[in-house]
């Protein structure tokens, strides 16, 4: 299919993504709540995943969402079986950082089939797990270890590596409720590599997400923040408001 959203992730500037995991999700009026919040604070992406998350707790998610909101749908899997046509695109997550196999090509060889045959843009995303001072659930379900985050050429490296093997997106995860966001010397150290670079993990200030666009992150992804204070989303909303009067 046409690849709109990878094109997409290429021209933005400053986006926002909200990271949805389904495992915490009640499919209801608190998710709906979220939706509507996150339309008007005009968030980019609606990103879907978690570690554990089951196969039926994803696909009722998706649905959920994809009959309430309009915001682009995007996957963000963590395993073979959250899939889905309703979704827009997914992130074809390899975890570069890592030596699991599974993570590397497994899980990928077990979706690869039935992604053929769905209508859904599939995103090649080398997946960078990066020391966030706590063990995340992707390090522990993936068994591998983060890179730390002051170990910017290994950083830089396993990216150029993934840019190299034809990964079109970069995503740099400090992991759920993260301690320490990736900083801006790691977005950095990979900037010029010419790759999308997605964010996420830790980061719950405006002032966060608004210096690292600043450095080249071209999409910061907001997650456990919004499960503590769904009214953050008020502040992306003027955030966002004043990209629109600054462009």
């Amino acid at each position: 299919m046409t690849p709109y959203y990878i094109e997409s992730f290429r021209n933005i500037k400053k986006g926002i993504a909200v990271l949805i995991d389904p495992e915490k999700c009640d499919n209801g009026e608190k998710l709906f709540a979220l939706l509507d919040k996150a339309s008007f604070a005009k968030v980019d992406y609606v990103f879907v995943g978690g570690s554990t998350v089951s196969h039926s707790e994803f696909q009722q998610t998706i649905t959920a969402i994809r009959a309430h909101s309009t915001i682009p749908l995007i996957i963000f899997p963590g395993s073979f079986h959250q899939i889905s046509e309703e979704a827009d695109a997914l992130l074809f997550l390899s975890l570069i950082s890592g030596r699991n196999p599974d993570f590397l090509i497994g899980h990928h060889i077990a979706a690869a089939h039935e992604l053929e045959e769905m209508n859904i843009e599939v995103i090649p995303t080398g997946y960078i797990l990066i020391d966030g001072g706590t063990k995340s659930s992707v390090a522990y379900v993936s068994q591998t270890t983060p890179i730390p985050g002051d170990s910017y050429s290994i950083i830089r490296n396993t990216a150029l590596a993934g840019k190299l093997l034809g990964m079109q997106l970069i995503y740099l995860d400090a992991g759920s409720g993260a301690k320490e966001r990736v900083s801006e010397k790691c977005i950095q150290t990979i900037s010029d590599l010419g790759l999308p670079i997605i964010v996420g993990g830790g980061i719950r200030q405006i002032e966060e997400i608004d210096a690292l666009h600043k450095v080249g992150a071209s999409v910061v992804v907001i997650g456990n923040k919004l499960e503590e204070d769904i009214d953050f989303l008020l502040d992306i909303r003027s955030y966002k408001g004043e990209l629109d009067v600054k462009i």
